[in-house]
């Protein structure tokens, strides 16, 4: 199916690893000029199909940084039709043990910084005849615990809620939505799972009997900013497998659940 994105010029935001790969990658194989950024260069451009991704060195949480970003994008190619934000994460942190200072990076990296970064697009795409499409990554530790990670999932919750009035702001130009994640198998699901049987194990307890890769992430990503979706917008879509199973379910004693 043609998602209709061919020629369409993408930002996505840490798109250089992980679940950001997975969506360049997605977005390169649909057509679009896909431009990447990070604090720092990766070591090569995220590349798929002989086609190859562009990259802009920024810091998201930086007004004047971010704001240059998208002014040599539209130098560069004359348009910006779609922003995947995706930058974001958490070290694993207790609530009660971490610093004020912490928390407020926390929420300032997943919640303040994308919200900077529409910003900059919005301001861009509602001078374009075609409008644009705003993708914010988010996940399901926005509703529910999140523990080890509470400033993250109070952020997540939040990115989810923008979504919903910016979407209302922004229209009819510029349509805004969420892809709330769930598991993802990345090069550092090791560091969250354990070894290969670690990991198998963790997504043996998806319905779906894995966990995500990148790339499903980015399929999603990639249909929420084409005109595919073109009647969708301040809305969720969850992607994680069918969720994870009750706790009862494994403490319980009946035939059901045995």
């Amino acid at each position: 199916m043609d998602l209709g994105l061919d020629g369409a010029v993408v930002l996505v935001t840490g798109g250089v690893r992980g679940v950001g790969a997975g969506i360049t990658r997605t977005f390169l194989r649909a057509g679009a000029t896909v431009v990447t950024c990070a604090r720092n260069e990766p070591e090569k451009a995220v590349e798929v199909d002989g086609r190859a991704s562009e990259f802009l060195a920024c810091d998201v949480r930086d007004a004047d940084q971010v704001h240059a970003m998208v002014a040599a994008i539209v130098e560069r190619h004359g348009h910006l039709d779609a922003l995947v934000n995706n930058a974001g994460g958490s070290p694993y942190a207790l609530a009660a043990d971490a610093s004020p200072k912490f928390h407020a990076k926390i929420v300032e990296l997943n919640l303040l910084a994308p919200l900077l970064v529409a910003q900059a697009a919005n301001a861009v795409m509602q001078t374009q005849d075609g409008g644009g499409s705003i993708v914010n990554i988010s996940s399901v530790s926005g509703s529910r615990p999140s523990p080890g990670t509470a400033a993250y999932g109070a952020a997540k919750a939040g990115i989810d809620s923008l979504g919903t009035s910016l979407a209302v702001e922004w229209a009819p130009k510029v349509r805004v939505n969420s892809v709330v994640v769930g598991m993802v198998n990345t090069e550092q699901s090791h560091l969250f799972y354990g070894d290969d049987d670690g990991i198998a194990a963790v997504g043996a307890t998806v319905p779906l009997g894995r966990l995500a890769s990148p790339d499903d992430i980015g399929n999603c990503a990639a249909f929420l900013a084409s005109p595919l979706s073109a009647y969708v917008s301040g809305s969720t879509l969850t992607v994680h497998g069918g969720g994870e199973r009750p706790a009862y379910m494994a403490a319980a004693r009946t035939k059901e659940t045995m």
